[in-house]
């Protein structure tokens, strides 16, 4: 345990220093200010529905603004571009360990293998709460400004919602994540893991579903992978919206179903990580 802490304590400094982590960051809040408000405000303020709010009416865009549908917006961007994301930074951290011959160096020193990996998760772990409250009390913000600037009165949403849409938007972001560490693990460097992460986030899972839509088979395959489940617990706390809907967000399983696959992914990502880095040479 101490030197899980001790590991952990050390990534995290690392983190804190590297450009990537506040890039990363910051491409979050850009898109969740863009996707969230700024288009919808931009089809509020003048009358014209935009590509994000067609079929809506301006009441509920305005509404959709408000302080009270906070963890609906902050919940919506989750499933494919803040998982993208998530996943592109856990590949980074677990492959530059091998690209930098950090793992090498460490390893070769007596540092325990586990401990420094378990370190390094905990470390991301980190790093993805902090990145839900940042991103909560960005929305908020961005919110309450709209709220005061159309003179509407600000009703805060329940903190039953505010504490659901944290738990979900967690297990979401997590998994991409560690699911990303093990890529970078499994590719043993960034740039490979990182490829292959965002096509398959991206583009192999929407071509699936599409596919799954003619054969059977596929189709039930589609309903166990990591993008499928992630979109259908969002979808089950924010609804799929009508036509197309929020990319990525879906309703093809059960809330129920989806978090149970979810918190798989997480944990089979962290022992698949643990086990390669015990039994693999690292050079």
């Amino acid at each position: 345990m101490n030197a899980t802490l001790r590991s952990t304590r050390a990534e995290l400094a690392r983190l804190r220093a590297w450009p990537a982590v506040w890039i990363t960051l910051g491409a979050w809040l850009a898109l969740s200010l863009m996707f969230g408000y700024l288009f919808t405000y931009l089809s509020y303020t003048s009358g014209e529905a935009s590509f994000t709010d067609e079929g809506t009416t301006r009441a509920q865009q305005l509404a959709q603004l408000l302080p009270d549908a906070v963890p609906d917006v902050f919940l919506q961007g989750m499933p494919m571009f803040g998982g993208a994301l998530m996943m592109v930074l856990g590949a980074l951290v677990a492959g530059n360990g091998y690209g930098w011959g950090t793992w090498k160096t460490l390893f070769s020193q007596g540092v325990r293998r586990t401990p420094a990996v378990l370190g390094s998760v905990a470390a991301l772990t980190v790093f993805v709460l902090a990145t839900l409250v940042v991103t909560l009390g960005f929305d908020l913000g961005i919110s309450l400004i709209i709220t005061a600037s159309e003179g509407q009165d600000v009703v805060l949403p329940s903190a039953g919602s505010v504490v659901q849409a944290l738990g979900a938007g967690f297990l979401v972001l997590e998994m991409w994540a560690v699911l990303g560490f093990a890529l970078g693990t499994i590719a043993r460097g960034p740039a490979l893991s990182v490829g292959l992460g965002l096509v398959w986030a991206l583009v192999v899972e929407n071509l699936l579903r599409g596919v799954g839509q003619l054969l059977d088979w596929v189709d039930a395959l589609t309903a166990v992978l990591p993008g499928t489940s992630a979109g259908s617990l969002i979808g089950s706390i924010v609804g799929t919206g009508e036509g197309d809907g929020t990319p990525g967000v879906l309703d093809t399983v059960a809330g129920g179903q989806a978090t149970v696959t979810v918190a798989v992914y997480v944990a089979l990502a962290v022992v698949v990580s643990v086990v390669l880095v015990r039994r693999r040479d690292v050079s």
